[in-house]
């Protein structure tokens, strides 16, 4: 499965962004492989509001333990299914779940990113900014909106925004880690990483600084991307 396949699918279910893994292949007798996506840009693109030495960090390494436990946990749940020993399915149960939503999040993360001499931080597109004025009231109130989530996450997690297709609205909604705190029926599209291994090394623990930085390298080409293969063209 590549990196637009794996996106693909997660925007495609109208639910939470923490989908089972496990439901992906429930019949297989075999877990699926699942690999570290290469960026959409080079680790120093998106200088000087994220740092190259972050990116690769956050690429290479965090990013890499979460394929890596995603791999390790399916496997195990695997072996259960095989052995009809289901003695530590809540454990494995959990790391599936959490380094699943790690790896689908940073899949998106790195999309919804680009350098602004190719249109990161850019206009918003029409569909996608009509679609925010609606559900916000005006695209500033929707950025200040998510900032303010974003800066309010306890610990480490996520800031993200959904599509409800029950209504077709925009919400937005916090992740702590990157699997709690998330409703059923939503379709996450876009979203902003905070925990610390995201911004530290250039922002100390400045996270709003981070916040504010990071609109800069918005792809919102691409968000409106994952807007409208949820809500149809």
């Amino acid at each position: 499965m590549d990196r637009r396949q794996f996106v693909e699918l997660g925007l495609a279910a109208s639910a939470a962004l923490a989908v089972s893994p496990m439901s992906l292949h429930a019949s297989d007798a075999k877990p699926a492989v699942h690999t570290l996506p290469p960026l959409p840009y080079p680790y120093d693109a998106l200088e000087p509001y994220i740092d190259a030495k972050t990116m690769e960090l956050h690429h290479s390494k965090h990013h890499q333990a979460y394929v890596d436990g995603l791999n390790k946990a399916e496997a195990e749940l695997a072996k259960a299914r095989q052995s009809g020993d289901y003695t530590l399915i809540e454990y494995w149960s959990k790391k599936a779940a959490f380094n699943g939503g790690g790896h689908f999040l940073h899949t998106m993360f790195w999309e919804i990113m680009a350098p602004p001499a190719k249109g990161g931080g850019g206009a918003v597109p029409g569909r996608l900014e009509a679609a925010l004025k609606d559900s916000f009231g005006s695209v500033e109130a929707f950025r200040a909106q998510m900032s303010a989530a974003a800066a309010a996450v306890e610990g480490s997690g996520w800031a993200l925004l959904h599509v409800r297709p029950s209504d077709g609205r925009l919400i937005i909604l916090q992740a702590e880690n990157q699997h709690k705190l998330t409703p059923w029926g939503v379709v996450p599209i876009m979203g902003i990483d905070v925990w610390e291994h995201a911004y530290y090394l250039k922002y100390q623990n400045r996270r709003t600084d981070y916040i504010k930085a990071w609109w800069n390298v918005v792809n919102w080409a691409k968000v409106e991307d994952n807007y409208l293969r949820v809500v149809g063209r």
